[in-house]
């Protein structure tokens, strides 16, 4: 990692096998990780701690990935710079993504390279 000191992500995906390979991928790249595996959970997470980066899985049960974000944002006031994750990575997903003002969509598998270098990048935009 780079001199970020020791950031937070927060993933979120319904799928536990998911949500360990990408803490397996952030942690030992010197993040804290916090796991919700909903979009309910990981605004309660978001209200608790203080969260730099959301990895949000698009197809959540209850809320999506882009319903979370926006829901964070009208409900708590809580803007988190994000990365919604997707096996289904189509153009209309994008530009719903892209309105709601989420920084990258990353297909599914995770490229864990590309993963890093998402939130490293986020990283030296906001902080």
């Amino acid at each position: 990692m780079t001199s970020f000191g020791r950031k937070t992500i927060l993933i979120t995906d319904v799928d536990h096998r998911s949500r360990e390979s990408l803490r397996e991928v952030f942690e030992p790249a010197g993040f804290r990780t916090l796991l919700a595996d909903s979009g309910e959970e990981a605004l309660n997470l978001a209200s608790r701690y203080e969260i730099h980066v959301a990895v949000f899985e698009m197809h959540l049960p209850r809320l999506t990935g882009l319903e979370t974000v926006e829901l964070a944002r009208q409900v708590r006031g809580l803007w988190i710079p994000t990365i919604l994750i997707t096996a289904d990575h189509t153009d209309r997903l994008l530009q719903r993504a892209l309105k709601a003002r989420v920084h990258c969509v990353l297909g599914k598998p995770i490229d864990e390279p590309l993963a890093i270098k998402a939130v490293n990048r986020i990283l030296e935009k906001f902080y």
